[in-house]
């Protein structure tokens, strides 16, 4: 298990019953790399990852 299955986990247990736009995410990302500014380039990686995330499929 890795250490970010923790908050994975936690994520699913407090949060699993709603629903979210991807516009959501997208501010709260945004405003986690406000506040965390050193974490700019992994959530940006993240961020092209989830766009990306269906090219294979074509």
């Amino acid at each position: 298990m890795y250490f970010t299955d923790r908050g994975i986990e936690e994520l699913v247990e407090r949060r699993g019953e709603e629903t979210v736009t991807l516009e959501w995410l997208a501010a709260q990302l945004q405003s986690f790399v406000d506040q965390n500014p050193e974490f700019e380039t992994p959530i940006e990686r993240f961020a092209t990852w989830l766009a990306r995330d269906d090219e294979d499929e074509e």
